[in-house]
């Protein structure tokens, strides 16, 4: 499935991913492939992917929208947490 990771300025991460964790407003949450479609707001915290070659990475956002359809998952991020 696809991954778009943006935020009012620039564009995080896009590619293809096989699971992703998400810092809900009510809980953490996973997508994985075929999911059924959702909207859902999320708090701050950590957004996790695994990238479908391997390997784990993730950024820390501080809060936005995520929508699922269709094997795509698009994250409109409010902002990143900068470290």
């Amino acid at each position: 499935m696809f991954l778009e990771v943006v935020t009012p300025t620039k564009k995080v991460f896009a590619g293809e991913v096989s699971i992703v964790t998400f810092p809900g407003v009510d809980g953490s949450f996973q997508v994985m492939n075929d999911h059924a479609p959702i909207v859902s707001t999320l708090k701050k915290g950590e957004l996790v992917y695994k990238v479908a070659k391997g390997g784990e990475d993730g950024v820390e956002i501080t809060g936005g929208v995520v929508e699922v359809l269709n094997n795509r998952i698009v994250v409109l991020a409010d902002g990143l947490v900068e470290a």
